[in-house]
């Protein structure tokens, strides 16, 4: 009996061994990022945050491109997860028109993209990035302009500077098109990083931004409102692959509600106004927010 019980205790444990061997790897984790500052300092935080809750090594594709690139990426495996909007996933990935209730949008981008490309989409981390549109506070007060029927009408002609994703977009050019605002030339599109140079150069005087970006701080720019309501909201969500570690979802949980528009205005300032590093400054906030 001692002898059988030993080899059955070395059989077991050969194939304990075994199985042990032939363990597969957790799946790597790999945050990806438009190319605005706005993303990419998102996009720091979630990956240092994943770190910190799982004890692993996360890696970046932070800035790879707009959202058709991000959302090829994440089908096709080359990403796991990265910062998105509803209204921008129904105009762009569904192709469909965003309806003005934002609860409707993400309830629709979050089923079909479930049922199409088993793809969930979390719920909002607590900020918009809806379309804005801004102008020197020293033209607004000269042309004597608050809001987008008011450039309509204004004795001035625009120079009109956007960027790439914004004129691609239903929910940008096309929306704001409603607008008849007088132009002195043809709408410009460039990275989102050289919008507001090109405003103080002057080579444009109106420029389509977002609600999350750091230089609307400032009492030089003026948002002129939207009061037509054309512009749908742009929530920030997570869009994660549902093969995903199964340990992703109570980790990122924690992150859901904590990033106000002020406060990603202020990242996003840190970066562009203040040249700090999108690292250090996602840092700083992990701190500050205690995760």
């Amino acid at each position: 009996m001692k002898i059988h019980s030993k080899a059955a205790f070395s059989g077991l444990a050969t194939i304990t061994l075994i199985a042990g061997g032939c363990a597969k790897p957790p799946k790597p984790i790999v945050v990806g990022s438009e190319n605005s500052t706005e993303q990419i300092v998102v996009g720091e935080i979630v990956a240092q945050h994943l770190e910190h809750a799982l004890h692993r090594k996360v890696a970046r594709r932070l800035g790879l491109g707009d959202e058709s690139i991000l959302y090829q990426a994440i089908v096709g495996g080359d990403v796991t997860l990265y910062p998105d909007y509803p209204a921008a996933i129904e105009a762009v990935i569904l192709r469909e028109h965003p309806d003005p209730n934002p609860d409707i949008v993400l309830d629709r981008a979050r089923s079909e993209l479930l049922r199409t490309a088993q793809l969930k989409l979390l719920d909002p981390l607590g900020y918009e990035s809806t379309p804005v549109v801004a102008v020197k506070s020293a033209d607004a007060h000269r042309a004597k302009v608050k809001t987008l029927s008011d450039a309509e009408t204004a004795e001035f002609r625009w120079k009109l500077g956007v960027s790439y994703n914004f004129e691609q977009r239903a929910g940008g050019a096309t929306a704001l098109s409603a607008y008849a605002i007088p132009m002195e030339q043809g709408t410009r599109a460039m990275e989102p990083s050289q919008l507001f140079p090109a405003l103080e150069r002057g080579e444009v005087t109106m420029v389509a931004s977002t609600a999350a970006d750091g230089r609307l701080l400032s009492s030089e720019y003026t948002v002129l409102t939207d009061d037509r309501g054309v512009f749908p909201a742009y929530r920030a969500c997570l869009l994660v692959r549902r093969g995903a570690d199964p340990a992703l979802g109570p980790a990122l949980a924690s992150l859901s509600g904590k990033l106000s528009t002020e406060t990603v205005r202020k990242l996003t300032a840190a970066v562009d106004l203040d040249h700090r590093n999108p690292a250090e400054v996602a840092a700083r906030f992990l701190a500050e927010a205690g995760l």
